[in-house]
C-alpha cells in the first residue's frame, strides 16, 4: 500500500533541502517557427502587402513589404546568374543601407551563406575573413569615411583565390546584377526555395579571436529566424511598429534582432544613415514616426547630449533594446523619462547564440534594467556553473554562465576544435562570462573568465592587439587590458616595454602605427610604460594588478 501523501510543508526537514540551483529554463505556450526566412518573409508579404516594410533615409527609399519582396527576388536572381549555388558563401562588406537588407533576404532565398565583414576591418582582416570562409562573391560599398573598400579588395584579390567576383553598390556592377535578375526566370529562386531546410547555414559572422584571428559563428535559418522574433515578442512588436536601427547590420544586434525581429512581425526596418549619427537618428525618429530605438549605451548618451534634444518630438517611441555593454542608471532613466521609451529592454547574449539569451520585460523596474539583463528567453535553457568542476552552483552564487536551445550556433567555420571547446557534448554553450542568477532568475554578468573588453558594444580580446603591437620595431612587449569609461563602457589600455634606446610610445604615435592595420576601435586609448609588468611566481603577467594600478593611474 503506497504511502499517504505527507501534507505541504509538514513532516519535511528543511535544513536538509539544497538551495535552488542557478538554473532556468523559458517556458513558452508559443511554439518556434519551423520556417526559412524566406519562407517567413513570403508569410508577412501575404499580410501586409501595402504596410511599410523598409526607409532609409540617406537615400530616399521607402520599400512597402510588395515592393522589398520583389527589390529581394531581383537580387537573388541576380545572384544566381553570376553563379552562386545552395551553400556558397557571398560576403557583405558595406555600412548600413537599404541594399544590405536585400543582400541579407536575397542570399536566404537562394541558401547562400551570407558573410558579415565588419566594415570598421583594414585590408589584413579582410583577407583573413574572404580566405578562411571561401567567399566567392564579394558585395561592398565603394568606400566609407576613410575606409576605401575598393581599393582594399584590390590590395587583397590576388591571394584569394575562391573569390570569382566583386560586385559594388552604385557602380555598374550593381546595376549589371539587378540588369541580370530583371531577365531571370522567377520560378528558379521559388524552385531552389523548396529544397532549403531551416537548419541549413545561412549565416557566418567573424568574432574576435584570442590568437589574432576571428572565428566564423555559423548560424542556421532556424537559429537568427527565431531569435529575431522572440526577441520582438518580448518588446510587443506588430505591424504599427516603426524600428530606427542606428546600430550595424554586420552585428546581429541589427540584423536578427533588428531586421527579422521587423519583418517576422510585419514591422517596418528604418535606416536612419549608413553610420551612426545621433542627430539623424533622432531626426529619423522623428520624421517616421518610430515606436522603437536600438543603441548601445554609448549611442543613447550622444542623442541625449545633443543640444537640440529638447527640440525633437520623440512621444512615438515606447520601446527598443539597449545593449553591447552595462548601462548607467541615469542615462537609463533619461531615455525611460525624456525619450519616452518606458518599455526599453535589455538584452544579453553573443554572437555564438544568435544573438540574444536573457532579457528584461517590458514592465520590469528601473533596477532590474540596470543591475541585470534580465531573464532567460522563450525555449532556452541557462545555467550558471563552477569553472573548474562544470558544477551548477547556487542561485546568488558566481559561476560561469551557460546557455544552450534553439540558439546555439552550428559551429564555428571549418574549426571543429574550436566549436568543441565552446559547445560542450551536451551543446551547452559556454560563454566564457561570470555571473550570478538571483532568485526570480535574474541574470548579472559581474566579470569575464577571459580578458575580452566590451567597448561600445564591441567585443575586443586583447590577444589580438597585442599581436600587432608585438611588430612595433620599438616595442618588447605589450599587455592590453581593459579600463572603465563612462562613454564606451571600456576602454582600452596597453601597458608596454621598450626596446633599449627607444623613445617612449605615446598614445598618439601608437595611434598613428595601428591605423590601417587593425579596426579603429580596437586602438588603445592609453599607453602605460613599465620596466616591468607585474608577475605570478609561476611567470604569468597579472593583469588583474594591471587592471588595479590603471584605476589607480586614470583617476
Amino acid at each position: 500500500m503506497a504511502a499517504p501523501p505527507v501534507p505541504h510543508g509538514e513532516g519535511v526537514d528543511v535544513s536538509t533541502i539544497e538551495p535552488c540551483p542557478s538554473y532556468s529554463s523559458g517556458v513558452s505556450t508559443t511554439p518556434l517557427l519551423g520556417d526559412t526566412i524566406g519562407v517567413s518573409l513570403a508569410r508577412t508579404v501575404a499580410a501586409h502587402p501595402d504596410r511599410d516594410a523598409l526607409v532609409d533615409r540617406a537615400a530616399g527609399t521607402r520599400l512597402t513589404y510588395r515592393e522589398f519582396a520583389a527589390e529581394v527576388e531581383r537580387v537573388a536572381l541576380g545572384l544566381l546568374s553570376l553563379g552562386v549555388a545552395k551553400g556558397d558563401r557571398v560576403g557583405i562588406w558595406s555600412p548600413n543601407r537599404a541594399e544590405w537588407v536585400l543582400v541579407q533576404y536575397a542570399t536566404a532565398r537562394i541558401g547562400a551563406v551570407l558573410v558579415n565583414i565588419n566594415p570598421a576591418y583594414r585590408s589584413h582582416e579582410l583577407r583573413y575573413v574572404l580566405g578562411q570562409s571561401g567567399i566567392s562573391v564579394l558585395i561592398a560599398a565603394p568606400s566609407f569615411r576613410t575606409s576605401d573598400y575598393a581599393a582594399m579588395i584590390d590590395e587583397v584579390r590576388d591571394a584569394c583565390p575562391d573569390l570569382r567576383e566583386v560586385v559594388l553598390f552604385a557602380h555598374p556592377s550593381w546595376d549589371a546584377l539587378l540588369a541580370a535578375g530583371d531577365r531571370a526566370d522567377p520560378a528558379r529562386t521559388a524552385a531552389i526555395e523548396a529544397t532549403l531546410s531551416p537548419d541549413d547555414p545561412i549565416n557566418i559572422q567573424y568574432t574576435s579571436g584570442t590568437t589574432g584571428f576571428p572565428k566564423g559563428a555559423t548560424l542556421s535559418h532556424h537559429n537568427i529566424l527565431n531569435n529575431g522574433h522572440s526577441v520582438g515578442a518580448l518588446l510587443g512588436y506588430t505591424p504599427q511598429d516603426r524600428i530606427a536601427l542606428p546600430v550595424p547590420f554586420y552585428h546581429c544586434f541589427g540584423m536578427v534582432m533588428g531586421n527579422l525581429a521587423a519583418t517576422v512581425h510585419g514591422a517596418c526596418i528604418v535606416i536612419p544613415g549608413p553610420g551612426f549619427d545621433p542627430a539623424a537618428t533622432l531626426e529619423a525618429v522623428q520624421a517616421e514616426r518610430c515606436t522603437s530605438l536600438y543603441g548601445v549605451p554609448a549611442m543613447f548618451i550622444a542623442e541625449l547630449a545633443l543640444p537640440d534634444f529638447d527640440d525633437h518630438d520623440l512621444s512615438s517611441l515606447r520601446t527598443g533594446i539597449m545593449a553591447g555593454s552595462p548601462c548607467p542608471v541615469e542615462v537609463m532613466r533619461q531615455v525611460i523619462d525624456r525619450m519616452g521609451m518606458s518599455e526599453v529592454s535589455i538584452c544579453y547574449g553573443m554572437t555564438e547564440t544568435s544573438p540574444v539569451s536573457t532579457q528584461t520585460r517590458r514592465d520590469d523596474t528601473l533596477e532590474r534594467r540596470v543591475s541585470t539583463v534580465g531573464r532567460v528567453g522563450p525555449h532556452l535553457e541557462v545555467k550558471v556553473i563552477d569553472p573548474g568542476s562544470g558544477v551548477t552552483v547556487a542561485r546568488g552564487t558566481a559561476g560561469e554562465l551557460c546557455t544552450r536551445g534553439y540558439s546555439v550556433m552550428l559551429g564555428y567555420w571549418n574549426e571543429p576544435e574550436k566549436t568543441a571547446e565552446a559547445v560542450d557534448a551536451a551543446r551547452w554553450m559556454h560563454t566564457g562570462d561570470l555571473a550570478v542568477m538571483d532568485e526570480d532568475g535574474y541574470v548579472s554578468i559581474t566579470g569575464r573568465i577571459k580578458d575580452m573588453v566590451i567597448r561600445g558594444g564591441e567585443n575586443i580580446y586583447p590577444r589580438e592587439v597585442e599581436e600587432l603591437l608585438y611588430t612595433h620595431p620599438d616595442l618588447l612587449d605589450a599587455q592590453v587590458i581593459g579600463v572603465p569609461d563612462e562613454r564606451y563602457g571600456e576602454e582600452l589600455m596597453v601597458w608596454v616595454r621598450m626596446r633599449e634606446g627607444a623613445a617612449p610610445l605615446t598614445a598618439a604615435s601608437l595611434r598613428a602605427f595601428c591605423e590601417g592595420r587593425i579596426a579603429h576601435y580596437k586602438i588603445p586609448r592609453y599607453v602605460h610604460v613599465v620596466d616591468e609588468f607585474p608577475m605570478t611566481v609561476t611567470g604569468k603577467v597579472r593583469k588583474v594588478q594591471m587592471r588595479e594600478e590603471a584605476l589607480r593611474l586614470l583617476d
